[in-house]
């Protein structure tokens, strides 16, 4: 039985109306930031720049896209069907009536569907494994910073014997089969989680020690939240069952963040070196302020514009290690729609069938330009204040 297929104009409309939940959902937020600029600090500034709304446009586009994965793509991105197997773009599925739009793998399963649904993967661990390397750097980065002397020097130097390491190495050796066999990722997941316990514990004592309502509550909440979802990563003991991570998954998320951190320690280091020799911090030490108050609530909010740079490059990072991650076949499941694993698959057929690797390229590629642009803007505004 012959295939029929889509005419191209076709298959640009079948795409473009696959997405009509997207096109919704950025036109709302478009007309709201518009709308309130004025009233959303740093991210209405961003709408004063080109390059702002290019970046804000494509990251906006995937993350709908990863929101709505469901109602845009049209099959399974693990459902086979054996006639479609290398089908070019257009080709019709005959018992749905539905077109494979990109064509179909290998494997006979629609490349549109599984680059959809890959944007998912991206846009869960990329940007949680900054947010993780971001507050881990931040909190060893400020105190190596204001204190100096012996605890920057143990510090600075366990922060440069992870830096020794070529990161896609280290990704490569924490992933591989035989260190998942070992208890090192387990450690590392638990040492890693611990830190945004600490971190918000610490900032609400700070802030609050002196007013009990508050601090109790904040603290009872963080120990509450936190512990449930310590117990759940890991553990894997959440009663309720919510808090879970595929095995592999969670050792690529713990790779990504142990490479990661040293990069922030030393920003934020740098940031706190210079900012602890300003007036206002001269005036907390004055009013009797601890050092771990005067850190993250006067250090860390004037670190902000820089680290929100970084922490949008790292993201793009993080992004292109997953593809090259993906692409040697580590981590991931095998039948995983991530990008980099989708590009592997396809780049053995090149040759013959040049379709199945366009779309997950293209979409890493455009991914991490978008993070670039905004990157950009925001160091932009960040010079401007």
């Amino acid at each position: 039985m012959e295939l029929e297929y889509l005419g191209t104009s076709q298959i640009v409309l079948g795409v473009l109306s696959r997405f009509w939940p997207v096109w919704l959902a950025m036109a709302v937020l478009f007309g709201l930031s518009f709308a309130f600029k004025k009233r959303l600090g740093l991210y209405g500034q961003i709408f004063d720049t080109g390059v702002g709304i290019a970046g804000i446009l494509i990251l906006s586009f995937w993350l709908f896209t990863a929101i709505f994965s469901a109602a845009v793509a049209p099959f399974d991105p693990l459902a086979q069907v054996t006639m479609m197997k290398d089908a070019l773009p257009g080709a019709i599925e005959a018992k749905s009536g539905l077109a494979y739009l990109f064509g179909g793998d290998k494997l006979a399963r629609d490349v549109f569907s599984r680059m959809v649904y890959g944007s998912q993967i991206v846009l869960i661990i990329a940007p949680a494994a900054t947010g993780l390397a971001l507050m881990v750097g931040a909190t060893l980065g400020l105190p190596s910073g204001y204190y100096g002397g012996r605890i920057d020097s143990i510090l600075s130097f366990l922060a440069n014997l992870v830096l020794a390491f070529p990161v896609l190495l280290l990704f490569y050796l924490l992933v591989t089969p035989g260190i998942r066999e070992t208890p090192v990722p387990q450690w590392l997941v638990g040492i890693f989680f611990m830190f945004p316990i600490i971190f918000f514990l610490t900032l609400f004592y700070t802030r609050f020690k002196d007013r009990s309502d508050r601090h109790y509550l904040l603290i009872g909440l963080t120990i509450l939240i936190g512990g449930w979802i310590y117990a759940g990563l890991v553990f894997d003991a959440d009663p309720l069952g919510i808090v879970r991570i595929n095995p592999n998954r969670l050792n690529i998320f713990v790779a990504i963040v142990l490479g990661s951190w040293p990069g922030v320690f030393r920003i934020v280091r740098g940031l706190a070196m210079d900012i602890k020799t300003r007036d206002y911090v001269a005036a907390a030490q004055t009013r009797g302020e601890s050092p771990w108050y005067i850190m993250l609530w006067e250090i860390l909010p004037n670190a902000r514009g820089p680290l929100i740079v970084d922490g949008c490059l790292r993201v793009g990072y993080i992004t292109i290690a997953l593809g090259t991650l993906g692409y040697f076949g580590l981590g991931v499941p095998p039948e995983s729609p991530d990008w980099g694993t989708a590009i592997k698959d396809a780049s053995r057929m090149l040759r013959s069938h040049i379709h199945p690797a366009l779309p997950p390229t293209i979409a890493l590629m455009s991914f991490v330009l978008g993070l670039n642009l905004l990157a950009d803007a925001l160091r932009e505004q960040s010079m401007k204040d």
